[in-house]
């Protein structure tokens, strides 16, 4: 499978200042299902995935978990709260054994102060981010929830697909609860969607680990719009994590 596009501000920076600014950084290690971070933590750092795979969530007042995206190596995670300040705007959670690198915010103050170009470049990079969001919540607001569920596996399938004769395997167990919150919707409907693939032989599932047996049905799903179930009852889905 492809390597998942970068989506992070800091992550777009060229690899001679990346590997200055994170030269001496702390190491951290992280387990499969431990909290990098919740949302409302003061954003004293941000972090450098080098192995391993999380997930970006916010949750409601009710509770209810929502999915916004997921980071694997060479991402960053938590940079915007570094650089404005304000507390974590979401929570962080390890989804596979994570290592990774730690940069204080006051490393990162000092790095800009003594490299004025890069301001110029966060406040190009920060507008196309904002420019970016924009555009896929107008697209995804009007997405069916087929269409909304099969963008997530295939999401998933850049991070955890393994190709096997045509076929992926996700090698991640998740369940339909995940696929739900990734997903943005209610989670009877991937029930309902999950049985039109199984009967349509497009995604299996055995022991709890999914296999997309024909990828490019499910990638016409995702934007066929006469595909749809029925519309999507929660937000919108956007792969640009705010933390």
């Amino acid at each position: 499978m492809s390597k998942p596009k970068r989506s992070n501000v800091l992550s777009g920076l060229p690899e001679r200042l990346l590997s200055e600014l994170f030269e001496g950084a702390v190491a951290h290690k992280l387990l499969d299902g431990e909290v990098l971070f919740r949302a409302g933590d003061v954003g004293d750092g941000c972090y450098r995935i080098h192995r391993g795979l999380v997930k970006v969530v916010v949750t409601s007042q009710q509770g209810e978990e929502r999915i916004i995206s997921l980071l694997g190596p060479d991402a960053i995670v938590g940079e915007l709260s570094m650089i404005d300040g304000g507390p974590r705007s979401a929570s962080v959670v390890a989804i596979a054994d994570c290592s990774l690198l730690f940069l204080s915010r006051a490393k990162f103050q000092t790095y800009i102060e003594s490299h004025p170009e890069l301001t110029s470049y966060l406040m190009k990079t920060l507008a196309r981010r904002l420019r970016g969001t924009d555009d896929t919540l107008a697209a995804t607001t009007f997405l069916s929830v087929k269409q909304r569920l099969a963008r997530a596996l295939l999401n998933l399938a850049e991070y955890v697909g393994e190709e096997n004769g045509g076929r992926i395997q996700l090698r991640l167990k998740i369940g339909q609860a995940d696929l739900a919150a990734m997903a943005g919707v209610a989670r009877e409907n991937v029930s309902r969607t999950m049985s039109d693939w199984r009967t349509r032989e497009i995604v299996t599932r055995s022991s709890n680990y999914y296999c997309i047996n024909d990828p490019k049905a499910l990638a016409q799903d995702e934007v066929d719009s006469s595909s749809s179930l029925q519309p999507a009852r929660h937000g919108p889905v956007t792969d640009r994590p705010l933390v």
